[in-house]
């Protein structure tokens, strides 16, 4: 009876400890087991012999033996505490949230739980409750610099930026050396494209000794956005090499390249691909790019070879209908865009896929249900708007001509120069010496709709270039003139949001070169759209053929009867402005004279 009380020799479980810490793990589980020895239920000495084997790599031991010291000692929420981060590591994310608050209801101020909750809460993407947790955190503690830095990432995944920039300043000043909280900072700065600032914050990282896929990846990223191209690309490269399934990361190092000119843009990404056969995502992820660089047989390939080893799955099939529909094979595509659909219903861009694929075979009345479902649980977002009015357009409903009424929607603006420029001949030779040092790469963006020519790398809105302010505060009077002018309307997509301001939420530049154009496309994370000409070649002039002009009405893939309906010569210093859901694209142009514009989209200021 004796033995079973008897309490572990401290100074061997300190020692045991020590070792632990040091990393010499052997020792420290000789030492403790040692102690345990004479104590063989002694709670302390027991959870340490589980922390040891957790360091070990014995996940299982570890978690049995921390199973048996909170037994042993039920009122430890240390013990409870160290369970659940062993929980979370493991991706037991449910049941490590259960011990970190069985831990807190036996010790209310036990900051290691309550951290490990908000951590947990975090990914299980619980974001209120996350909250609540940091702000508790850093209430009782305003110098808990980690506990200030989850706080930011769950602001920052919440899309509240300026808060989540607040809080990373706020870890920094309560320890200015905190390395991830300079990373985490760098990262949003980088994601806010305020990228000087950015390779600042993650450079001050590295240089205190942080290392890492996501260090290399958010450096690449900055980098790209200052238009250091060939650091930007060693960047990605030494993310991917870190991690190799890292389909982000191999992503934007195949589209760096690509613009670049590479012709083996999709190396990385085809060895990963190779050397993890078994990974599908890698897979898809090549297939993806394939199909983008207009490798469709490839593609396909790829798509098919997926399917037999691994089974028609709805994303498989999904992909490769998108394939198909490319290839022109519409009655194959429609096929497996019904089964994907059939398989996800609610998956918006396996409905998508189907929709478009509908409307290409003239399939009007068979895409609308599944459009008006997605317009009623997405009621904002544009790509579904431009496709209802295509719809309505194929089925001869009064709701096209409202949601493109053409001549209240699509307006034209000459603008007056903004204070500071006697004109704006003056401004836009300004703005074309300003944007050609920008427009660096060799081949139009592999995911968007410009096709040869160049797009600047980050949003011009974070440019601190005074040339490219004074263009942004040229746009300010033609926004609110033409919100005026759409009006309200409760019913109407565009209409019902207008209350009287709104703000840019992406700026960007094109220079199109010879035989540049844009496919037909919408803008979905916009409201109001525009183009804006900085300077335009001779061509243009010629209304017959109507190089470079813009079109509106006519879809992304040929769509029967949906040819456009409005079309507008560009003029330099001339402003278009329409709704985000509204296809657009332009006729190319032909001459080697290029094309330069300033785009823009805005949203209303309160959303």
């Amino acid at each position: 009876m004796q033995a079973s009380l008897a309490t572990a020799d401290p100074r061997l479980v300190a020692t045991a400890y020590t070792l632990l810490q040091q990393g010499r793990l052997g020792e420290a589980e000789a030492v403790c087991r040692n102690a345990l020895a004479g104590a063989p239920r002694d709670g302390a000495a027991v959870h340490l012999l589980g922390l040891i084997r957790k360091e070990a790599g014995d996940l299982a031991g570890g978690e049995r033996l921390m199973r048996e010291s909170i037994a042993l000692a039920p009122d430890r929420a240390e013990f409870r505490a160290n369970l659940g981060n062993l929980l979370r590591r493991l991706g037991r994310l449910q049941e490590a949230e259960t011990v970190y608050r069985e831990a807190l209801a036996r010790d209310v101020r036990h900051r290691p739980s309550r951290f490990g909750l908000a951590l947990t809460l975090h990914d299980l993407g619980r974001l209120t409750e996350a909250e609540a947790e940091c702000s508790t955190l850093v209430r009782d503690n305003p110098r808990d610099a980690a506990s200030w830095t989850v706080l930011g990432g769950v602001l920052r995944d919440q899309q509240r930026l300026p808060e989540a920039e607040t809080a990373y300043r706020q870890a920094l000043t309560a320890e200015p050396g905190y390395l991830l909280a300079h990373h985490n900072l760098g990262a949003l700065l980088s994601q806010m494209e305020r990228a000087e600032e950015a390779l600042a914050a993650l450079d001050r990282a590295a240089a205190g000794g942080l290392r890492g896929r996501e260090l290399a990846f958010n450096r690449g990223r900055a980098l790209l956005q200052l238009y250091r191209l060939d650091e930007a690309e060693a960047a990605f490269a030494e993310a991917v090499a870190l991690d190799p399934s890292d389909c982000e990361a191999q992503l934007n190092l195949a589209r760096l390249r690509y613009m670049r000119g590479d012709p083996a843009f999709a190396r990385d990404i085809v060895a990963a691909a190779a050397a993890s056969r078994d990974n599908a995502r890698l897979q898809m992820l090549l297939a993806d790019v394939l199909r983008r660089a207009g490798d469709l047989q490839s593609s396909e390939a790829l798509l098919r070879d997926l399917i037999a080893r691994f089974g028609p799955a709805p994303e498989f099939r999904s992909s490769l209908a998108s394939v198909l529909h490319e290839s022109g094979r519409l009655r194959e595509a429609e096929t497996e865009a019904l089964e994907a659909a059939a398989a996800l219903p609610d998956h918006p861009e396996v409905i998508e896929g189907l929709v478009v694929i509908l409307l290409a075979r003239g399939k009007a009345e068979d895409a609308m249900p599944f459009v008006r479902r997605q317009r009623m649980r997405q009621p904002n977002e544009q790509r579904w708007i431009a496709y209802e009015a295509t719809s309505a357009r194929l089925l001869g409903l009064d709701l096209y001509r409202e949601l493109y009424d053409y001549d209240r929607l699509v307006q034209v603006y000459d603008l007056e120069p903004p204070p500071g420029w006697s004109s704006m001949e003056e401004l836009n030779r300004a703005l074309l010496r300003t944007l050609t040092e920008r427009h660096r790469f060799n081949v139009h963006p592999l995911d968007q709709s410009l096709r040869y020519g160049s797009q600047t790398a980050r949003s011009l809105i974070a440019e601190p270039d005074p040339v490219i302010q004074a263009l942004l505060q040229a746009f300010a009077g033609p926004i609110a003139t033409y919100m005026e002018r759409v009006g309200t309307d409760p019913s109407h997509p565009l209409k019902s949001r207008n209350r009287g301001k709104a703000r840019f939420v992406g700026c960007w530049s094109v220079q199109l070169r010879r035989e540049g154009f844009h496919v037909n496309h919408v803008h979905p994370e916009g409201w109001i759209s525009s183009a804006y000409y900085v300077s335009v070649p001779q061509e243009v002039r010629d209304d017959t053929l109507r190089s470079g002009w813009i079109k509106f009405g006519e879809t992304r893939f040929p769509v029967p009867g949906a040819t456009p309906e409005r079309v507008v010569q560009p003029r330099a210093g001339r402003l278009v402005m329409f709704p985000s859901y509204m296809w657009h694209g332009t006729v190319p142009i032909h001459g080697p004279e290029p094309r330069t514009t300033v785009a823009f989209d805005a949203v209303p200021d309160d959303e």
